[in-house]
């Protein structure tokens, strides 16, 4: 596609590295025995967990959460809470910069309590006001996202540590999963929707075809499905005769709020067949979407050099080129910086 690179279009998405920040977050493990991390826990946070488990103490209530401050070793230096005897078995990622891991208490022994204690735990601080940039009413969702114990490991019921509210996710750090969808024609134009002007995020940015989050109970193709009939008014049956799986992308993204959030899309394409180009035009449905442009691809590719999509909406954008032979290594001089950022780990 020619110059300029990509990696600008790539440094607004993927734009955080835990091996090179200097700010101090707290790990996020199922417990302090679990192997994998989950999250990462900013400090102010962590500050209301631990007031958290102060008003549950006060009230006579189990408290919910075990936090200890960890040596580079791995061993718990000093507990919060005088009934913490155990030592932790894993170190931090980092001891000198994170040395603190939160985990739950033994008694949220399955999905289930976990769940009922984050959803009683956020709705009190979405009604006290705390965190009002991130789950204030206007914010919150209403929508519930999966948390597995390993975030790329399978996606089964089984697997599932915990459910939360789709805003809070990244007060806590937490990989979350969606799917977008690119629509276009035989003659390499793009279906690109404008977002909604009411939109709580990015208002009147520019998106990828169909795109939204995977709640809680639906595959990445159901719920692709559901976003395609709501969100762009297309009939089931040809978005199951035509989409077509294309792999994944993942991007480290911390957000102008100053919060964590590592992200895994879904990818599907969806080439309009030639005769049916006419009678398959997407249109807004649900209010989620202002209005529906067919453009050209280097009028997509503008657009997106310019900022005017969604960060990890260009990231897909950019993904669906380098698949098509559309960014090769010969037009994008950091082609491998570019490649290999489109599908991180988080380093977690």
């Amino acid at each position: 596609m020619g110059s300029p690179s990509f990696v600008s279009v790539v440094d607004r998405c993927d734009n955080f590295r835990i091996d090179t920040t200097s700010e101090h977050f707290a790990e996020f493990r199922l417990s302090v025995h679990s192997k994998h991390v989950i999250g990462l826990i900013p400090y102010d946070v962590l500050d209301a967990l631990r007031n958290a488990n102060d008003t549950s103490l006060s009230a006579s209530l189990p408290p919910v959460w075990d936090i200890r401050d960890i040596e580079a070793t791995g061993r718990c230096v000093r507990s919060h809470d005088s009934s913490c005897l155990l030592n932790c078995c894993w170190p931090c990622l980092d001891g000198s910069r994170r040395a603190v891991l939160v985990s739950f208490r033994d008694w949220l022994d399955t999905p289930a309590k976990r769940t009922q204690a984050l959803k009683t735990l956020t709705q009190e601080w979405r009604d006290s006001g705390l965190f009002s940039n991130i789950i204030s009413p206007h914010h919150w969702r209403d929508e519930l996202y999966p948390v597995y114990i390993d975030a790329f490991g399978p996606r089964t019921d089984d697997c599932v540590a915990f459910v939360l509210e789709r805003a809070a996710c990244a007060l806590f750090g937490l990989v979350t999963y969606g799917v977008h969808m690119t629509m276009y024609t035989t003659d390499w134009k793009i279906w690109v929707p404008t977002r909604a002007r009411t939109k709580p995020t990015w208002p009147l940015f520019l998106d990828n075809t169909v795109a939204g989050g995977i709640p809680y109970g639906l595959s990445p193709f159901e719920a692709l499905l559901k976003e395609c009939v709501e969100e762009a008014n297309l009939a089931e049956s040809f978005v199951k005769a035509h989409a077509k799986p294309c792999g994944s992308v993942s991007y480290f993204y911390r957000s102008t709020k100053g919060y964590l959030q590592p992200e895994v899309q879904f990818v599907y394409d969806l080439q309009v067949p030639h005769d049916q180009e006419k009678k398959y035009i997407p249109k807004p449905l649900d209010g989620e979407v202002e209005s529906f442009q067919l453009e050209g691809l280097d009028v997509v590719v503008e657009k997106m050099q310019r900022g005017l999509f969604k960060p990890n909406c260009a990231l897909v954008l950019v993904d669906f080129m380098i698949r098509h032979g559309k960014i090769t290594p010969e037009s994008e001089p950091n082609y491998l910086d570019v490649v290999t950022r489109l599908h991180g780990k988080f380093g977690f």
